[in-house]
């Protein structure tokens, strides 16, 4: 308290409270649209087969391609045309060279055949197809 005749000090101390609210519901809102940013993402549906493949491994490289014919390798989008260089890159530092290839349904089957292409001529040891078992869907 200040006495009559003497000058008012200046509060300088600095208020966190307002920071730490925005910066809580911040946090609350990327909570809430993380699960609806996840299922947005690409999806592909993959033709069943009566015997289903083992989960891939982690030397595996993943190549996706979805019904409007995007590609996808280890889930980054890469266009059609650096497609060869990308993928050329990625199994550049790898000791073994797997490549697993996943096509939606609706895909013609030339995209499939460019990318087992591209990975023949980069000297893929193991080429193989994604499938869902049977009963899987």
């Amino acid at each position: 308290m200040t006495r009559p005749g003497e000058p008012r000090k200046i509060f300088a101390e600095m208020n966190l409270i307002p920071l730490i609210d925005i910066s809580l519901i911040l946090v609350i809102i990327f909570m809430i649209l993380t699960p609806t940013l996840i299922q947005s993402q690409i999806t592909v549906k993959l033709p069943q087969s009566q015997s289903g493949a083992p989960p891939p491994s982690e030397t595996t490289l993943q190549v996706q391609i979805s019904r409007e014919g995007v590609f996808l390798i280890d889930g980054d989008p890469v266009k059609q045309s650096r497609f060869e260089s990308e993928l050329a890159l990625r199994l550049s530092g790898a000791s073994k060279k797997n490549v697993l290839v996943q096509a939606d349904k609706a895909v013609s089957i030339e995209k499939v055949v460019f990318v087992l292409d591209a990975a023949k001529r980069l000297g893929v040891q193991k080429l193989g197809i994604g499938v869902l078992p049977k009963d899987r869907e």
